[in-house]
């Protein structure tokens, strides 16, 4: 029987210190006066610390510890949230509120919980927001925390310290941080494939890339998991967020003044809407959250640093047709979130060909990649398969909402099997026969046009030196 106390029983959820020595973070996190949870964070042959940046990196680190809080926070939702230490200013407040309420909005929507009047990070006195009381008071007086960098003259300006040029690339094992990769290889842009974890597949993509390569590590508090098979409180939580702040805490403590992620312009778009708020499972990879964390690392970490992401104004079909050009990567990728863990070069193993994810990069990939290429990367036409209906049909949004996951637009997956219906090699295949007679029909054809959705936006953070990089890559 567990000694651990229910997580949904608390009644506040705490920050309690972050500290870092030897290349290992610490965050420590606690339900109420509970046992401390410890969440360590590796870098590997960490130099050390340039003193002109230590206070940029113990802003990284605090907001690092802020933000991978989540991961234990959601375990029982508690009424109150208390930051030990320096008190946060109100900037910070309202992001950790941004962070929290939209990058759990998927896993509120599940549990039936309304987290909009639940999740209130503390303010400084006088800005409108609930004071103290006596015992959060006294909680904020404990210096666990080095000195706030909220102040301009704690943030790494632009000349002090300066972090060198060159980029920090995450990638994920698909399609996406490869296309970057590619791109920015194509300008002589010096960088390094980054990851955070323990991944096989990531780290033979990351070789295949020929770059130099830095694989971070995060490995959660144990009790984390006894609280699950506890039963607590359970669900999605916006992993990018985390990993962003762990590459931000790189970028200052091994010198990069770049990190650029691959996420693309469908990611900002809601899953669905549920009880009037919009609940978005890619928000932590969506353009408002690229806003507020590129805004927050220049004002309050280092104005050195960028964080952008290189794909955003592309739709996911036109980084498809991007990684479609080469053939470098077709036995090594794989976005397939079920069989993520399985070793092996047989495509079978990277692609288990029923989640979503697998559904939604074969049918993107089809209008760009020859028919026998497409199959040999998956081992199966997952087009000509009828009992695979149901979930092709989520990702064009018919009869039912999109899935929870990392997948494009609807019109885009509309666009693409659209296309696949006018070609003679794909239109006869089961599920593209069933689009053209019972689907199509029903929509608006000017609505299916492949063009419409390649053209790219110009919503974008890139840095001054990468401006132009997507239009070179057309």
């Amino acid at each position: 029987m567990s000694t651990l106390p229910d997580p949904r029983q608390a009644k506040a959820f705490r920050f309690v210190r972050c500290s870092y020595a030897d290349g290992e973070a610490q965050l420590v996190y606690a339900f109420d006066d509970g046992p401390e949870l410890i969440e360590r964070i590796g870098f590997p042959d960490a130099p050390a610390l340039v003193p002109e940046r230590e206070r940029a990196f113990d802003a990284a680190l605090r907001l690092l510890h802020l933000v991978a809080g989540v991961s234990y926070y959601k375990a029982g939702a508690p009424p109150e949230i208390r930051v030990e230490g320096e008190p946060l200013d109100a900037p910070t407040a309202d992001f950790m509120d941004a962070v929290y309420v939209h990058g759990l909005a998927e896993f509120a929507y599940q549990n039936k919980l309304d987290l909009r009047g639940r999740i209130q990070f503390l303010r400084p006195p006088g800005d409108g927001s609930r004071r103290p009381d006596e015992d959060q008071v006294l909680h904020q007086r404990r210096r666990n925390y080095p000195p706030s960098s909220s102040a301009a003259r704690d943030v790494l300006p632009a000349g002090e310290g300066r972090l060198p040029r060159r980029t920090l690339v995450p990638v994920g094992g698909g399609k996406d941080s490869l296309v970057s990769v590619e791109m920015l290889k194509r300008v002589d842009e010096p960088m390094t494939a980054a990851w955070v974890g323990d991944s096989a597949l990531i780290a033979t993509c990351a070789r295949r890339t020929g770059l130099s390569m830095l694989n971070l590590k995060r490995t959660l508090a144990p009790q984390l998991f006894e609280y699950n098979r506890n039963g607590a409180l359970n669900g999605h939580i916006p992993v990018t967020a985390i990993n962003s702040a762990i590459l931000i805490c790189a970028a200052i403590l091994y010198g990069y003044d770049a990190i650029a992620f691959s996420n693309e312009r469908s990611a900002s778009e809601a899953t669905l809407e549920y009880d009037g708020q919009p609940v978005n499972h890619q928000w932590s990879k969506s353009l408002e959250f690229e806003r507020r964390l590129h805004a927050y690392t220049k004002s309050h970490i280092a104005a050195d640093l960028d964080y952008f992401s290189l794909l955003r104004p592309w739709s996911e079909l036109a980084v498809t047709r991007a990684f479609a050009a080469s053939t470098h990567y077709d036995d090594v990728f794989s976005s397939c979130n079920r069989n993520f863990r399985i070793r092996g070069e047989r495509p079978a193993d990277r692609w288990c060909g029923q989640c979503p994810k697998c559904h939604f990069v074969f049918l993107a990939l089809a209008p760009f990649v020859a028919k026998p290429r497409l199959l040999k990367i998956f081992g199966r036409n997952l087009l000509d398969d009828i009992s695979l209906a149901a979930g092709f049909d989520a990702l064009l949004e018919y009869r039912n909402h999109k899935p929870f996951e990392c997948v494009g637009e609807g019109s885009e997956s509309r666009a693409a099997m659209h296309a696949l219906a006018q070609r003679a090699d794909w239109r006869e295949d089961a599920l593209v026969a069933r689009f053209a007679e019972e689907i199509a029909p029903q929509l608006d054809k000017a609505g299916l046009s492949l063009e419409s959705v390649l053209e790219p936006s110009t919503e974008h953070l890139l840095p001054p030196r990468l401006q132009g990089i997507l239009d070179a890559s057309e």
